[in-house]
């Protein structure tokens, strides 16, 4: 049932206040769902009456195995709607192997922060990422202190089950988790609902990667208020019929072919759009095509347009070497100044195009990296709503995810996973992208 941005209902407001800790070291590594921009169920008011004046401090918790789409969607929403995020690698180094072989580095140690006070605590999901979140002591001790303290709490995917339900937070509450873990999220004596966003007073869950930009948001309400949450909204150009099949509008339709495997380059670059990237790359290496994620320039750690780092396989001069039946490009304006600027990448991408192999990119980088090249010369495509004045055709730019024959174009982080499985539906057909779509939660 469509409505506007949000569900209310309304019960007693929660009450903050600051805690201190003692230095803690790791020991060890329902409901049918209401249908709207923001499925978000309430049994909270905002709290952001309480917590007014200075800068909302948030820990993000990873660790190897960690869904590294949530992971980085919480990061860079938060983030955009001005929280102070760190993120606290559980291991043993901040370096982190997420799932699905994409590798990011943490802000520091969770041993070096465990005195340290957060307006918000969010956990993301992943196997077996969320197993070593939930034997993580130190992290079970701040958590439940959080608690205790009146501040809040928000889990996705496996979390709310494993973590906090485990840990005995949910126990007469409402939440919601990743349907497989529905079972075990009741047995936690919790009420398992299947909204896609969850909130009982001080406690916020959700279930998966397709909706861990409404649960972002919803937490950036939560901590700064309606008008920031709408203001962070707008530009991330969430879905607004979530559950859904998703769509794409294809012109001029062609094959694209592989032989065993499609082989898939994925450049990136300081300023890329975490977002964008790791949605491609975390959609595709589920479908099981061989993704090459190349960095530009001399380093393998890039850091994205909002301070998440991430580490390539192999540089771009290594890439070049070989051939890849889909070259694809994120967004961010930093990443896409910089592709436009390499003369190795644009040559690559003509040659791709000259060979009449797909090619893509999203959100800037079709106005800022295919257009000025020539790249997009009788071709329609799109782009961010904002760059769109760049394209010298602009007859189909309110498409979400647009392919014309050989090129794929989408416009921003909402459309990140649907241009994944558009991709998906390209090489496999489109069961296989239904079949992504419905474990992505998309």
């Amino acid at each position: 049932m469509a409505s506007s941005l949000c569900h209310h209902r309304y019960c007693n407001p929660i009450s903050l206040t600051p805690f201190t800790s003692t230095k803690l070291h790791c020991s060890s590594s329902s409901s049918s769902p209401r249908r709207s921009s923001l499925l978000v169920n309430r049994r909270s008011f905002s709290v952001s009456a309480t917590m007014a004046s200075s800068t909302k401090k948030v820990l993000i918790p990873v660790a190897h195995g960690t869904e590294p789409f949530e992971a980085v969607v919480m990061i860079d929403v938060l983030r955009r709607g001005g929280a102070d995020v760190t993120v606290a690698s559980v291991e043993n180094q901040i370096g982190v192997d997420a799932c699905h072989g994409i590798k990011m580095v943490a802000d520091t140690l969770l041993s070096d922060i465990t005195d340290s006070v957060f307006d918000l605590i969010m956990l993301p999901g992943g196997l077996p990422g969320g197993e070593t979140l939930k034997n993580c002591k130190p992290l079970e001790n701040m958590v439940k202190k959080q608690d205790a303290d009146g501040r809040i709490n928000a889990a996705i995917c496996c979390a709310p089950a494993l973590a906090l339900g485990t840990w005995g937070l949910l126990e007469g509450k409402k939440a919601t988790g990743y349907p497989v873990f529905m079972e075990k999220l009741a047995a936690t004596c919790a009420t398992a609902v299947e909204s896609r966003v969850e909130i009982d007073g001080r406690i916020v869950t959700s279930r998966g990667p397709g909706t861990t930009m409404e649960f972002s948001v919803t937490l950036v309400e939560q901590l700064f208020g309606k008008d920031k949450a709408a203001e962070v909204s707008a530009p991330l150009l969430i879905r607004t019929n979530p559950g859904d099949e998703y769509t794409v509008t294809e012109l001029n339709q062609i094959n694209w072919s592989f032989d065993s495997t499609p082989q898939i380059l994925v450049p990136i670059a300081d300023g890329s759009e975490e977002m964008e990237a790791v949605g491609i790359i975390d959609v595709l290496r589920r479908a099981k095509a061989n993704v090459v994620v190349a960095a530009l320039g001399n380093s393998l750690e890039v850091t994205a347009s909002r301070k998440v780092k991430l580490v390539a396989d192999v540089l771009l001069d290594e890439a070049e070497k070989n051939s890849y039946d889909l070259i694809v490009l994120p967004g961010g304006l930093g990443g896409a100044e910089a592709f436009a600027s390499s003369e190795k990448l644009v040559n690559i991408l003509k040659k791709q195009a000259e060979s009449n192999k797909p090619y893509g990119a999203m959100c800037a980088s079709p106005a800022l990296v295919l257009e000025p090249h020539g790249l997009l010369k009788g071709k329609k495509a799109t782009a961010f709503p904002a760059m769109c004045n760049k394209l010298s055709d602009q007859s189909h730019i309110e498409h979400r995810v647009l392919v014309d024959g050989n090129l794929i174009t989408s416009r921003g982080p909402g459309t990140s996973l649907e241009f994944a499985l558009a991709i998906v539906e390209k090489f496999y057909g489109r069961e296989k992208g239904l079949q992504l779509a419905k474990a992505t939660l998309v």
